[in-house]
């Protein structure tokens, strides 16, 4: 990771997914996770304070080290234990069927190998484990998807390679998972073009 992704780019993400107006979201896609959970892209733990009690460990997957320390505050202060168990959401270094629930918000959009990732997060669940999603991506009006085509390029390389375009509920029902509660909409207040999300639960075979 160069300078700007270690340095700099986890505090304008924790800036730009830290704000209030997100936090019933963070709510709704932590409720119902349970047991041994891992954390895609866990970031500053933004989500932490939100893990409920049927939450027993979390392993946070984090390539940014300034991210893991943006979170020491969250994790010290948690009543969920925290670990930092992995780097690549593409090769998790975890044995088959290790966890009950998987969690990942605004995260897909930026893993290069998504498909990979979602299969690495098949093999660690146990079978029926449930995946939470919060994830932005493809917009369902023609002329948002236009402009987030337009936009993309620029967005990748200020963004840590996020995809605005990126189609994340049929890439994970493509990885074998069997979507169970689905909710589209867009972010109150956020730009369209960055702001078309999904928040859902899938299941693992």
């Amino acid at each position: 990771m160069g300078l700007y992704a270690q340095r700099v780019l986890p505090r304008i993400i924790e800036a730009g997914c830290g704000i209030k107006g997100l936090e019933p979201y963070r709510q709704r896609v932590c409720d119902g996770l349970s047991g041994e959970v891992v954390e895609l892209g866990f970031g500053s733990g933004l989500n932490v304070p939100y893990y409920p009690a049927t939450v027993r460990r979390v392993a946070a997957v984090e390539p940014a080290d300034l991210g893991w320390r943006l979170a020491e505050d969250r994790v010290r202060d948690s009543s969920v234990p925290v670990r930092r168990a992995g780097l690549d959401g593409q090769r998790l270094p975890f044995p088959d069927h290790s966890f009950d629930t998987a969690l990942s918000t605004w995260t897909m959009c930026t893993i290069p190998n998504l498909e990979a990732a979602l299969g690495e997060l098949r093999r660690v669940l146990k079978p029926g484990g449930a995946l939470h999603f919060l994830e932005h991506g493809l917009a369902p009006d023609p002329g948002v998807r236009r402009l987030q085509r337009l936009l993309e390029p620029v967005n990748r390389l200020m963004m840590g390679g996020c995809r605005l375009t990126r189609q994340v509920t049929a890439q994970v029902v493509a990885a074998g998972f069997a979507i169970m509660e689905l909710d589209e909409f867009y972010e109150p207040g956020s730009p369209k073009v960055v702001g078309a999300d999904t928040l859902g639960i899938a299941v693992a075979p």
